[in-house]
């Protein structure tokens, strides 16, 4: 419902803000404004926006710089953002420089003018893209692992820790119950060890990806986790760098290794 969407506008003309802003709010979004660098940022983090219009303010250079320091953040670098550049006229007063451009990581781009009710549409599209997380359980049977994981994964904006599970059997039983899209499974575990649970799971529900997590990081565990039909494979000493991207990875189809840091 877009009533729960909340959308943050950065932009310094108060013509296209205010035709925005009612636009948008007409539409039962939360709308919120900021007119400069520094005040969008302290809205990011005070409102955690669902969306981020970047337009045009001034000097230039401010939303480029504003758009690196987002996609820098770890709260806030999937934060879906459309750009709306100044138009051609007015390119060299406030709107993006070609090297700025090439580095852009924009969801969406529009110039100026453009009518506030064109842009709904497009802001739409990057909410239910966005509205899209990994749905990921988390097998281990220590409650400190499986704390330390949900902390890591709390703070991506696109990954959701949906359950937890204590054992091989109650991962399997987990699966059944709450259809992840991605399940952390540790090997040594009671009642049924995770590369058991691992086969039941590949065969029973084929639409979770398994990624092994374990401290035994040699090449034959990794070997033995690939037949059961796991999809990745990660030493929890290279955890802390690698989860999320295992994670993101083994979603989308991609196999995914990284052995323990030296």
């Amino acid at each position: 419902m877009t009533s729960e969407r909340k959308i943050l506008i950065v932009d310094d003309e108060p013509k296209f803000t205010l035709a925005l802003r009612r636009t948008l709010e007409s539409r039962s979004y939360r709308v919120s404004v900021a007119e400069n660098r520094s005040r969008a940022q302290q809205k990011l983090q005070l409102e955690e926006p669902d969306a981020l219009i970047l337009g045009t303010i001034t000097p230039r250079g401010e939303a480029a710089q504003l758009h690196q320091w987002v996609r820098q953040h770890s709260k806030f670098r999937s934060l879906p953002i459309l750009v709306v550049d100044a138009p051609s006229e007015q390119r060299w007063l406030k709107g993006w420089r070609i090297d700025e451009g090439m580095r852009m990581e924009a969801d969406d781009y529009v110039t100026k003018p453009i009518e506030p009710g064109m842009l709904v549409p497009r802001i739409q599209r990057l909410l239910d893209k966005a509205t899209r997380r990994i749905r990921v359980l988390v097998a281990d049977d220590h409650a400190v692992v499986r704390d330390g994981i949900r902390a890591v994964l709390n703070l991506q904006r696109d990954i959701e820790v949906i359950g937890e599970a204590v054992d091989g059997r109650d991962a399997v039983e987990k699966v059944h119950q709450l259809l992840p899209d991605v399940v952390l499974m540790d090997i040594v575990m009671p009642m049924m060890n995770g590369l058991e649970a691992t086969k039941v799971i590949c065969q029973e529900c084929p639409r979770a990806k398994v990624l092994i997590l374990t401290q035994y990081d040699d090449e034959e565990n990794a070997l033995t986790a690939s037949h059961a039909g796991a999809y990745g494979f990660i030493s929890k000493r290279a955890a802390g760098s690698q989860l999320v991207a295992g994670i993101r990875s083994v979603y989308g189809g991609s196999r995914f290794v990284v052995p323990a840091a030296d």
